[in-house]
């Protein structure tokens, strides 16, 4: 059963090197502001920590991984500068994942829209189920996927990013993903996805530590603009999201 809280929850436990992050919204796991800053001290602190070496990214329950953005508070929004704080919330995930010295694997069991998209992107090698499809909804409702953009451009190219946001009512399915790279494997079950996952993580877990942050280090070459080019994007979407257009369309979600 997952979580009731408004805010949703965190958890994160530690075993044999291997250290595994579980979110969870009530809302279809999706992310208000505290459980994106929460994350963000998360990959921080494991980072940091000398008994992981291998990170597992999940979340609660079997249906959708992550349904990006919290509508519910995305609609409380009223002035700029909460607008662009909400979003600069992913710009700081997004930078955390990139920075942390320790490989994240992202275990996917169902669908993810808009940031969680940017989620698994941030991933360094993720496992889906067949039930993983993808879509970025942000245009339709009168923003953009600006934060999240480099990020997903640099997993799939620019031009399977573009199949996504500029169509943003209609979902790419698990095996798509796979091709284009946002996924490494995609299987049946979550019963097979898991056991992969955390052979994969003792795997990775057996390898020299000092090679994987090596490894880390060059696959994110390259990015050392996202510290800044991110919160700009964050500014972009805090405007928009204050315009007549979004806020009609948030409330007819609400609705």
């Amino acid at each position: 059963m997952g979580t009731t809280r408004s805010n949703g929850s965190l958890y994160t436990t530690i075993e044999d090197n291997i250290a595994i992050i579980e979110f969870g919204h009530p809302a279809n796991n999706s992310l208000p502001l505290e459980l994106l800053d929460r994350l963000t001290m998360v990959f921080q602190e494991l980072s940091e920590q000398e008994n992981v070496q291998v990170i597992i990214l999940k979340s609660e329950g079997n249906q959708t991984f992550c349904a990006g953005a919290s509508f519910e508070e995305l609609a409380e929004i009223e002035t700029i500068a909460a607008g662009k704080e909400f979003f600069s919330g992913f710009a700081k995930v997004i930078n955390a994942m990139r920075e942390c010295s320790k490989p994240i694997i992202g275990r996917i069991q169902g669908e993810a829209v808009g940031g969680g998209v940017g989620l698994i992107a941030a991933c360094d090698y993720s496992l889906a189920t067949e039930a993983a499809s993808v879509k970025l909804s942000e245009l339709s409702i009168g923003i953009g996927p600006f934060v999240i953009e480099p990020v997903i451009s640099r997993k799939v190219g620019k031009t399977a990013f573009e199949m996504l946001s500029w169509d943003p009512t209609s979902w790419k399915n698990a095996y798509w993903g796979k091709e284009h790279g946002l996924y490494a494997r995609v299987f049946e079950t979550i019963k097979e996805l898991d056991k992969e996952v955390l052979l994969f993580a003792e795997k990775l877990a057996s390898y020299n530590p000092e090679a994987l942050q090596e490894l880390k280090k060059i696959t994110w070459q390259g990015t050392e603009a996202w510290g800044t080019l991110l919160f700009e994007r964050a500014k972009i979407s805090g405007n928009l999201i204050l315009s007549d257009f979004t806020k009609k369309a948030l409330e007819k979600f609400k609705k």
